[in-house]
């Protein structure tokens, strides 16, 4: 399996860890990525507000990249806000002709052309239905039988665009988690909102949805998350969430490929577990 691979922003500061487990993992099980050359930011949620046509030119730049490396290959995303941002513009402009030549126009400034013949793919999707459950279980090298995981999808990855999951109840990571040995904690927060940046702009309402998340997943021994944004603001507040709560809210915060990756046998190091900022004491015993 091979896909171009677009790491975005994020991948490269606050969330390195999630760029390096998810690099690993994919070697690991035998997928090849080619990164895209000369990716730029896709806009996060920063862009719009100053012009909609920016926000929409600037991932249709990373897909007509995209294209000219290969048209054929599905492009693989793990943030969750780049995928939803290259996704909106890879179905926008198969219903609207207007803003097709509008974004063209602009792209002809670097001579780059977009097409309509990219597939944009979340890093979920890709782990969930190209290698699944079926392709992983043979490789797993560390059983985790008791370890309970508590699977948090967020917002982005699934809505609005419902195209492997369902963005109401998912379960595409349910089954990752079971071939590893491990067992699935029930509970209904797994698309819940966490905040996003409101956690910056709205910080009592950002801890409210946070601490809410935190508490539904007692009993679990891990959260593990497919987007930088709500990795963030599940493992960098609990000091101060707890403090407002007066009650114990720490918990280890992995994201998907870290946790599938110690399975495989990578190690901590390999996974960079280290930059992670909520890995409790506890958890790193159990490993």
């Amino acid at each position: 399996m091979k896909y171009l691979y677009y790491p975005g922003c994020s991948l490269e500061g606050t969330a390195r860890e999630y760029d390096l487990s998810t690099r690993a993992f994919m070697n690991a099980v035998g997928v090849e990525l080619t990164e895209l050359e000369d990716w730029t930011c896709c806009g996060a949620s920063a862009a719009e507000p100053i012009s909609l046509l920016l926000s929409l030119a600037l991932p249709a730049r990373n897909l007509a990249i995209a294209e000219n490396m290969d048209a054929g290959r599905d492009i693989l995303v793990p943030c969750s806000a780049c995928y939803l941002n290259l996704k909106r513009v890879e179905d926008k402009i198969k219903n609207d002709a207007d803003l097709f030549v509008k974004i063209n126009t602009i792209l002809n400034e670097e001579n780059l052309a977009l097409k309509g013949r990219t597939h944009t793919r979340h890093l979920l999707d890709v782990m969930s239905t190209d290698i699944g459950p079926a392709k992983l279980a043979p490789l797993v090298q560390k059983q985790f039988n008791d370890l309970i995981v508590a699977p948090y999808y967020g917002c982005q990855c699934l809505r609005p665009y419902a195209v492997f999951d369902d963005p109401e109840q998912p379960q595409t990571m349910a089954p990752l988690i079971n071939a590893i040995g491990a067992t699935v904690h029930q509970w209904d927060m797994g698309a819940k909102c966490c905040g996003a940046s409101h956690m910056n702009t709205k910080p009592a309402t950002g801890q409210e949805l946070v601490g809410t998340i935190l508490k539904a997943a007692r009993g679990a021994d891990v959260i593990v998350t497919v987007c930088p944004m709500c990795q963030m603001n599940l493992e960098a507040y609990q000091n101060k969430i707890s403090s407002l709560k007066d009650e114990d809210l720490h918990m280890t915060i992995l994201y998907l490929p870290q946790l599938l990756g110690l399975a495989l046998g990578l190690t901590a190091q390999d996974l960079r577990l280290d930059l992670n900022l909520a890995v409790t004491d506890t958890f790193r015993a159990r490993l």
